[in-house]
Protein backbone atom coordinates (compact mmCIF):
# COMPACT_ATOMS: atom_id res chain seq x y z
CA UNK A 1 0.00 0.00 0.00
CA UNK A 2 0.97 3.31 -0.86
CA UNK A 3 1.85 6.31 1.38
CA UNK A 4 -1.10 8.54 2.02
CA UNK A 5 -0.06 11.94 1.10
CA UNK A 6 -1.56 15.11 2.30
CA UNK A 7 -2.01 18.19 -0.55
CA UNK A 8 -1.27 21.63 0.96
CA UNK A 9 -1.82 24.79 -0.97
CA UNK A 10 -0.03 27.62 0.57
CA UNK A 11 -1.66 30.90 -0.58
CA UNK A 12 -1.68 34.21 1.25
CA UNK A 13 -3.50 37.43 0.54
CA UNK A 14 -0.90 39.78 -0.05
CA UNK A 15 1.95 39.90 -2.87
CA UNK A 16 4.06 43.14 -3.28
CA UNK A 17 5.28 41.82 -6.77
CA UNK A 18 2.01 41.23 -8.07
CA UNK A 19 -1.29 42.40 -6.16
CA UNK A 20 -3.83 39.72 -5.48
CA UNK A 21 -1.74 37.27 -7.42
CA UNK A 22 -3.09 34.29 -6.35
CA UNK A 23 -6.72 34.86 -7.39
CA UNK A 24 -5.20 36.24 -10.90
CA UNK A 25 -6.76 34.46 -13.88
CA UNK A 26 -5.89 32.53 -17.06
CA UNK A 27 -8.14 31.79 -19.64
CA UNK A 28 -10.56 31.90 -16.74
CA UNK A 29 -9.67 29.44 -14.14
CA UNK A 30 -7.36 31.56 -10.92
CA UNK A 31 -4.11 30.26 -10.14
CA UNK A 32 -5.73 28.61 -6.85
CA UNK A 33 -7.64 27.25 -9.18
CA UNK A 34 -4.98 25.53 -11.16
CA UNK A 35 -3.21 23.79 -8.03
CA UNK A 36 -6.53 22.85 -6.86
CA UNK A 37 -7.93 21.04 -9.78
CA UNK A 38 -4.31 19.35 -10.77
CA UNK A 39 -3.84 18.15 -7.11
CA UNK A 40 -7.46 16.62 -7.24
CA UNK A 41 -6.31 14.56 -10.42
CA UNK A 42 -3.47 13.20 -8.82
CA UNK A 43 -4.07 9.27 -7.93
CA UNK A 44 -2.34 10.01 -4.67
CA UNK A 45 -4.04 12.63 -2.91
CA UNK A 46 -5.50 11.63 0.33
CA UNK A 47 -6.71 14.72 1.42
CA UNK A 48 -6.39 18.65 -0.31
CA UNK A 49 -6.44 21.54 1.98
CA UNK A 50 -5.57 24.74 1.81
CA UNK A 51 -3.76 27.64 4.16
CA UNK A 52 -4.51 30.96 3.85
CA UNK A 53 -5.12 34.23 5.78
CA UNK A 54 -7.85 35.23 2.94
CA UNK A 55 -11.59 34.66 2.72
CA UNK A 56 -11.45 34.81 -0.73
CA UNK A 57 -8.78 32.48 -1.39
CA UNK A 58 -10.01 30.63 0.93
CA UNK A 59 -13.81 30.47 -0.94
CA UNK A 60 -11.97 30.23 -4.02
CA UNK A 61 -10.00 27.04 -3.37
CA UNK A 62 -12.87 25.44 -1.53
CA UNK A 63 -14.88 26.17 -5.14
CA UNK A 64 -12.01 24.04 -6.82
CA UNK A 65 -12.88 21.09 -4.10
CA UNK A 66 -10.17 21.93 -1.55
CA UNK A 67 -10.85 22.13 2.07
CA UNK A 68 -10.39 24.88 4.76
CA UNK A 69 -9.94 23.51 8.12
CA UNK A 70 -8.46 26.70 9.79
CA UNK A 71 -7.32 29.78 8.75
CA UNK A 72 -3.80 30.73 8.74
CA UNK A 73 -2.77 33.27 11.41
CA UNK A 74 -1.83 37.21 10.05
CA UNK A 75 1.65 36.65 11.28
CA UNK A 76 2.17 33.44 9.12
CA UNK A 77 1.42 35.69 6.34
CA UNK A 78 3.94 38.32 5.83
CA UNK A 79 6.55 38.67 3.65
CA UNK A 80 8.68 37.49 6.09
CA UNK A 81 6.95 34.00 7.43
CA UNK A 82 8.79 30.91 5.99
CA UNK A 83 7.06 28.33 3.77
CA UNK A 84 8.38 25.95 6.72
CA UNK A 85 6.68 27.97 9.71
CA UNK A 86 3.76 27.17 7.34
CA UNK A 87 3.63 23.75 6.70
CA UNK A 88 4.26 23.66 10.97
CA UNK A 89 1.21 25.31 11.61
CA UNK A 90 -1.22 23.19 9.35
CA UNK A 91 0.52 19.95 10.72
CA UNK A 92 0.05 21.16 14.23
CA UNK A 93 -3.38 22.07 13.34
CA UNK A 94 -3.93 18.70 12.04
CA UNK A 95 -2.20 16.73 15.07
CA UNK A 96 -3.93 18.81 17.99
CA UNK A 97 -7.28 19.23 16.25
CA UNK A 98 -8.03 16.12 14.37
CA UNK A 99 -5.69 14.06 15.64
CA UNK A 100 -4.26 12.76 12.19
CA UNK A 101 -0.81 12.39 10.95
CA UNK A 102 -0.12 11.67 7.06
CA UNK A 103 2.87 9.73 5.50
CA UNK A 104 4.21 12.66 3.57
CA UNK A 105 2.66 16.85 2.50
CA UNK A 106 2.74 17.98 -1.23
CA UNK A 107 3.12 21.28 -0.36
CA UNK A 108 1.57 23.67 -4.00
CA UNK A 109 2.27 27.20 -3.98
CA UNK A 110 -0.35 28.79 -6.94
CA UNK A 111 2.46 31.30 -8.28
CA UNK A 112 3.79 27.70 -10.39
CA UNK A 113 0.70 26.91 -11.72
CA UNK A 114 1.25 24.11 -14.64
CA UNK A 115 2.21 21.21 -12.56
CA UNK A 116 -0.23 18.68 -13.50
CA UNK A 117 -1.60 15.62 -11.73
CA UNK A 118 0.98 13.59 -13.25
CA UNK A 119 3.62 15.77 -12.15
CA UNK A 120 2.89 15.17 -8.66
CA UNK A 121 2.02 10.89 -9.01
CA UNK A 122 5.95 11.08 -10.82
CA UNK A 123 7.27 12.87 -8.17
CA UNK A 124 5.72 10.69 -5.14
CA UNK A 125 6.56 7.59 -7.08
CA UNK A 126 10.14 8.53 -6.91
CA UNK A 127 9.51 9.50 -3.49
CA UNK A 128 8.36 6.25 -2.65
CA UNK A 129 11.12 4.30 -4.49
CA UNK A 130 14.12 6.02 -3.76
CA UNK A 131 13.12 6.37 0.25
CA UNK A 132 13.62 10.04 -0.16
CA UNK A 133 12.64 12.54 2.82
CA UNK A 134 12.34 15.37 0.10
CA UNK A 135 11.12 15.46 -3.39
CA UNK A 136 11.16 18.89 -5.45
CA UNK A 137 10.17 19.99 -8.91
CA UNK A 138 12.80 21.01 -10.93
CA UNK A 139 13.47 22.89 -14.07
CA UNK A 140 16.74 23.18 -16.49
CA UNK A 141 18.35 26.91 -15.75
CA UNK A 142 18.77 28.81 -19.15
CA UNK A 143 22.28 30.20 -17.92
CA UNK A 144 25.18 27.65 -16.24
CA UNK A 145 26.20 28.92 -13.19
CA UNK A 146 29.34 29.43 -14.24
CA UNK A 147 28.55 33.09 -16.84
CA UNK A 148 26.69 34.04 -13.35
CA UNK A 149 27.79 36.43 -10.22
CA UNK A 150 28.08 40.05 -9.54
CA UNK A 151 27.71 42.85 -11.39
CA UNK A 152 29.29 45.82 -8.93
CA UNK A 153 28.69 49.09 -8.41
CA UNK A 154 31.06 50.31 -11.21
CA UNK A 155 29.94 48.00 -13.72
CA UNK A 156 32.67 45.85 -13.14
CA UNK A 157 31.95 42.14 -14.17
CA UNK A 158 35.42 40.34 -13.17
CA UNK A 159 34.60 37.59 -10.95
CA UNK A 160 31.91 36.08 -13.97
CA UNK A 161 34.94 36.70 -16.54
CA UNK A 162 37.57 34.95 -13.84
CA UNK A 163 35.04 32.32 -13.23
CA UNK A 164 35.64 31.18 -16.88
CA UNK A 165 39.05 32.04 -17.65
CA UNK A 166 40.96 29.21 -19.08
CA UNK A 167 37.87 27.16 -20.41
CA UNK A 168 38.37 26.39 -24.16
CA UNK A 169 34.88 25.76 -25.22
CA UNK A 170 31.84 28.33 -24.02
CA UNK A 171 29.88 26.51 -25.68
CA UNK A 172 26.14 26.42 -24.04
CA UNK A 173 26.91 22.81 -25.59
CA UNK A 174 29.84 21.96 -23.87
CA UNK A 175 28.59 21.95 -19.84
CA UNK A 176 26.36 19.60 -18.64
CA UNK A 177 22.81 20.84 -17.70
CA UNK A 178 21.95 22.82 -14.75
CA UNK A 179 18.68 22.58 -12.30
CA UNK A 180 17.14 24.99 -9.85
CA UNK A 181 13.71 24.38 -7.85
CA UNK A 182 10.66 25.79 -10.38
CA UNK A 183 8.08 25.83 -7.08
CA UNK A 184 6.08 23.82 -8.47
CA UNK A 185 6.13 21.47 -5.70
CA UNK A 186 7.24 20.34 -2.57
CA UNK A 187 7.28 16.59 -1.20
CA UNK A 188 8.36 16.36 1.63
CA UNK A 189 8.31 13.43 4.61
CA UNK A 190 5.85 14.20 7.51
CA UNK A 191 8.07 12.63 10.02
CA UNK A 192 11.49 14.17 9.00
CA UNK A 193 9.35 17.62 8.60
CA UNK A 194 8.69 17.51 12.47
CA UNK A 195 11.73 16.28 13.44
CA UNK A 196 14.16 19.03 11.49
CA UNK A 197 11.69 21.52 11.30
CA UNK A 198 12.70 22.15 7.40
CA UNK A 199 11.33 20.85 4.29
CA UNK A 200 15.06 20.51 3.38
CA UNK A 201 15.77 19.11 6.50
CA UNK A 202 17.36 15.88 4.89
CA UNK A 203 19.46 16.93 1.81
CA UNK A 204 21.54 13.79 1.61
CA UNK A 205 17.96 12.11 1.36
CA UNK A 206 16.53 15.08 -0.69
CA UNK A 207 15.69 14.61 -4.82
CA UNK A 208 14.81 16.87 -7.51
CA UNK A 209 11.96 15.77 -10.18
CA UNK A 210 12.56 17.51 -13.61
CA UNK A 211 10.01 19.46 -15.29
CA UNK A 212 9.92 21.16 -18.80
CA UNK A 213 10.45 24.93 -19.12
CA UNK A 214 6.56 25.52 -19.97
CA UNK A 215 5.08 23.50 -17.34
CA UNK A 216 7.88 25.26 -14.58
CA UNK A 217 6.88 28.63 -15.55
CA UNK A 218 6.52 30.71 -12.08
CA UNK A 219 4.18 33.77 -11.96
CA UNK A 220 6.13 36.75 -9.48
CA UNK A 221 5.03 39.76 -11.56
CA UNK A 222 2.97 41.20 -14.48
CA UNK A 223 5.62 40.29 -16.87
CA UNK A 224 5.04 36.86 -15.49
CA UNK A 225 1.62 36.88 -15.56
CA UNK A 226 1.50 38.24 -19.62
CA UNK A 227 4.02 35.58 -20.52
CA UNK A 228 1.89 32.66 -19.07
CA UNK A 229 -1.33 34.33 -20.67
CA UNK A 230 0.38 34.53 -23.67
CA UNK A 231 1.66 30.47 -23.52
CA UNK A 232 -1.97 29.95 -22.72
CA UNK A 233 -3.38 31.99 -25.37
CA UNK A 234 -1.03 30.32 -28.15
CA UNK A 235 -1.98 26.82 -27.32
CA UNK A 236 1.46 26.00 -25.99
CA UNK A 237 -0.37 24.43 -22.74
CA UNK A 238 -3.09 21.83 -22.73
CA UNK A 239 -5.85 23.37 -20.66
CA UNK A 240 -7.85 19.84 -20.50
CA UNK A 241 -5.21 19.40 -17.74
CA UNK A 242 -6.82 21.55 -15.28
CA UNK A 243 -10.79 20.81 -16.74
Amino acid sequence: MGKEILFLITARGGSKGLPGKNLRRLSGLSLVGFKARSARRSKHNARLIISTDDADICTEAETHGAEAPFMRPAALATDSASSDEVVLHAMDYLESEENRRYDAIMVLEPSSPFARGEDYDRAIELFERVDASCVLGMRETEVNSMFVGPLADDGKVDQIIQGFAGVGDLRRQAFQPEYTMNGSLYLVDWNVMRTTGSIYGAPNRTYGYKMDRLHSIEIETIYDLKMAESCVHEGLLDMTDWQ
